[in-house]
């Protein structure tokens, strides 16, 4: 099996999408004769036509706009969104109109509107280009919200996404596009809204999605020199939540540290430790620790290696929760 990396790993995706399916448009800022601005699109335009790939003018609230007009005549429309803080000015289009058509419609209108976000810091980037708004989009009722942590997933799951009826709004991390992984197509994938263990181990839980999950296994990969061994769970999926494997590792851990590059306040991370402590109260040997963004806009590039969770944030949450 060859290696490809993550960005690589997306378009072969698409493209197995928009081959199986030729009610599937891709569609936003630069996606065609570009190829996106990570060439996460490229070579779909030439492949399969300006009817079906689509530069859109630079306008999100229009992209949705019309991807929700899209999907009530039958396309399954895949929007992308250049970076994370771009997608404010389609955020009406998306909670408003998006989330809540095929519940109004009481099921009768299905709305497979996929929107791809870049998400998260560690490129360098200048303002709105390194947020991490998953948060605010996993509260939102209709809407679905996955993040892909590695190439092999990014492969499956945006062709899963694509196949859901339901609107997904998927997160890619962007900092992670370069990185390789072998990628089996002839494997089965696992369903779309679930967690995965990624690394078994009995003394703490460390979940974590999308750019978090390297760190996750980096910090096990440290501590196990240390005598200790972490279960990492790659949650995958933030709405719906699927916390069974991270209920299973706690009963037998004690311990939980969740991690992610957003803000701690009212986040995905929040209702993970609540969810935690409510379901696993009496297999608590320790509090549900979180390591986090802090609840600050995103920093100027030259403070975010400050700003961002790393390998020692971790351990330590890891050791702390180790000495309760």
């Amino acid at each position: 099996m060859a290696k490809v990396t993550m960005a690589k790993a997306l378009n072969n995706g698409l493209r197995a999408a928009m081959e199986a399916d030729p009610k599937v448009l891709v569609m936003g800022e630069d996606v065609g004769k570009l190829g996106g601005v990570f060439r996460i699109t490229d070579g779909l335009q030439k492949d399969f036509g300006e009817q079906r790939v689509l530069d859109t003018p630079l306008a999100e609230s229009g992209i949705i706009g019309t991807a929700v007009g899209l999907a009530i005549r039958g396309f399954r429309p895949v929007c992308e969104i250049q970076f994370d803080g771009f997608v404010f000015p389609g955020f009406d289009q998306i909670v408003s109109q998006l989330a809540k058509l095929r519940f109004r419609s009481q099921g009768r209108v299905p709305m497979p509107v996929v929107v791809r976000i870049p998400f998260g810091g560690g490129i360098g980037a200048v303002e709105h280009h390194s947020e991490s708004p998953e948060s605010l989009f996993a509260h939102v009722a209709g809407l679905k919200v996955v993040a892909c942590g590695n190439p092999v997933d990014a492969y499956w799951m945006i062709q899963q996404a694509i196949e859901c009826d339901d609107p997904v709004l998927f997160f890619e991390p962007k900092r992670r596009y370069w990185e390789k992984a072998e990628l089996d197509v002839s494997a089965q994938p696992p369903p779309l809204f679930t967690s995965r263990v990624l690394r078994a181990g009995g003394d703490v839980t460390l979940a974590g999605y999308g750019p978090m999950v390297r760190v996750c296994l980096e910090a096990a990969d440290a501590a196990a020199a240390d005598g200790h061994e972490l279960e990492v769970i790659d949650l995958r999926t933030l709405s719906p939540l699927d916390l069974d494997p991270v209920y299973d590792s706690v009963r037998r851990t004690g311990r939980l540290v969740v991690v992610s590059e957003a803000p701690s306040e009212a986040s995905v991370t929040s209702e993970v430790a609540a969810r935690v402590q409510q379901d696993c109260f009496y297999s608590l040997e320790a509090p549900v620790l979180r390591v986090t963004g802090f609840d600050t806009p995103y920093p100027p590039s030259k403070c975010e290696d400050d700003y961002l969770p790393d390998l020692d944030r971790v351990l330590d949450a890891v050791d702390r929760s180790l000495a309760w």
